[in-house]
C-alpha cells in the first residue's frame, strides 16, 4: 500500500503520466543546484515521455515545485523501497523485482478511487491534469508549466487545465 501511496504522489508531485511514472529507475533522481531543499529529490529525468509517431520516447527533466512530494519520495527511496531487497535500477518494484505495470496503477487508483466514492470517470490521468492546473493557479509561468508536462505546444497544456474561480476572480 506504501509503495502505491508514494508512485501515486509522484504522479501528480511532478506531473507524470502512468508510463513515464513505472519507468523510473533510482539513477533518474537528482539535485537541483537552484533548489538545494529537495537533496537528491529536486529533479527527476523522464526518459520515457510520450513519443511523437516514428519517433522514440522524449526525454525531460521535470522540476521538483512540492516539498510535500519530495518528501514522500525521500520516504520511498531511504526507508521503504530497501525493503525489497535487491530489486534492481527500478524506482517502483514489485515484490518478486520486476517493474510495476501500467495496468497495475490503473487497478491501484481505480481500487483507491472506488473505496473513496469517487467518480468512475477518474483515472490516473486526472492527477497530470491537476498538477498543470495546480502550477497555474499557484502562480508558476505559462512556459514553465508547458515545458513541466513536456508539450511542444501551449494549446495542449492548456486544454489539460480546469482553472478555480477563485484563481479567474484573482487573475
Amino acid at each position: 500500500a506504501f509503495r502505491d501511496a508514494g508512485l501515486l504522489k509522484t504522479n501528480y508531485g511532478w506531473g507524470l503520466g502512468r508510463r513515464e511514472a513505472a519507468m523510473l529507475e533510482l539513477a533518474d533522481l537528482s539535485g537541483n543546484a537552484h533548489a538545494p531543499e529537495f537533496g537528491r529529490y529536486g529533479a527527476v529525468s523522464v526518459r520515457y515521455g510520450k513519443a511523437m509517431r516514428g519517433s522514440p520516447p522524449r526525454r525531460r527533466t521535470v522540476l521538483t515545485t512540492m516539498g510535500w512530494a519530495a518528501e514522500a519520495l525521500a520516504e520511498w527511496v531511504e526507508q521503504i523501497r530497501p525493503d525489497y531487497g535487491p530489486v534492481g535500477p527500478a524506482l517502483w518494484p514489485t515484490e518478486r523485482g520486476g517493474r510495476i505495470s501500467t495496468d497495475h496503477i490503473n487497478l491501484r487508483f481505480a481500487a483507491y478511487r472506488d473505496a473513496l466514492g469517487l467518480p468512475a470517470e477518474l483515472g490516473p490521468h486526472c492527477l497530470r491534469h491537476s498538477y498543470i492546473t495546480h502550477l497555474l493557479e499557484d502562480g508558476f509561468d505559462h512556459l514553465f508549466v508547458q515545458q513541466q508536462a513536456g508539450h511542444s505546444w501551449g494549446a495542449t497544456t492548456a486544454v489539460y487545465t480546469t482553472i478555480g474561480s477563485d484563481y479567474k476572480n484573482r487573475a
